[in-house]
């Protein structure tokens, strides 16, 4: 294993960056975060380019190997450095589990939840309007996956059992931002989410990656 200072080539604002900022938080491993400015186009040319063909933030590096996609890096994270930290992924049966929760958030909740950052707290960052019958449709939506949040939560504290996981850890940037909007209301309405989101959101290693922005 490398002990060359692993990179982080990501924005303080990307959510997808926060990911892995938590992750390596959680494992209590240090890192270097080279800023990339996302106003200037800088994840669509090189340097980054070479790092992320898709020109799109977080790429990551431990010594030789370079990985993109913020889900992907951090499995490598909790699975490379195992005994370190926080335990964010298992072995046999009990992975099995996190594994479709952290399926359920790359493809159930993350489409719908950063469509709604991007209307409510984004679109206004960069001057433009937000569509409102999107922000409709999209609540509707998240309502739907809520739903079968609160029953998945009525049964266990987390979402892949009683121990926080990956599955919950990528919930984060976006329930960060949804807590600072009207969306809040579809978290807070059902209890078991309300709890959850709370206990997350309270985590110190989140509360790091908050104060990498205050700070900045």
């Amino acid at each position: 294993m490398s002990t060359a200072t692993m990179k982080v080539h990501g924005a303080l604002f990307s959510t997808a960056s926060q990911r892995v900022f938590a992750c390596l938080y959680e494992k209590q491993l240090e890192f270097e975060l080279v800023p990339i400015d996302m106003r200037t186009g800088g994840h669509k040319k090189e340097p980054f380019i070479s790092l992320n063909p898709f020109g799109q933030l977080p790429a990551f590096e431990d010594g030789d190997l370079t990985l993109f996609d913020s889900r992907a890096i951090n499995l490598y994270i909790a699975h490379a450095y195992a005994d370190k930290g926080t335990q964010l992924v298992y072995a046999g049966k009990q992975m099995a589990t996190v594994s479709v929760w952290m399926e359920v958030e790359a493809h159930q909740f993350d489409p719908v939840a950063s469509k709604l950052v991007f209307e409510l707290a984004f679109k206004s960052m960069f001057g433009m309007t937000t569509d409102m019958a999107v922000v409709e449709e999209k609540e509707a939506k998240l309502g739907q996956v809520l739903d079968i949040y609160e029953v998945r939560l009525s049964q266990s504290k987390y979402l892949g059992g009683d121990d926080f996981t990956l599955a919950d850890l990528h919930h984060l940037p976006c329930i960060q931002i949804l807590m600072g909007t009207q969306v809040k209301k579809l978290f807070n309405s059902r209890p078991h989410v309300s709890a959850w989101c709370a206990a997350i959101l309270a985590r110190p290693a989140w509360l790091k990656v908050l104060a990498m922005q205050a700070n900045n």
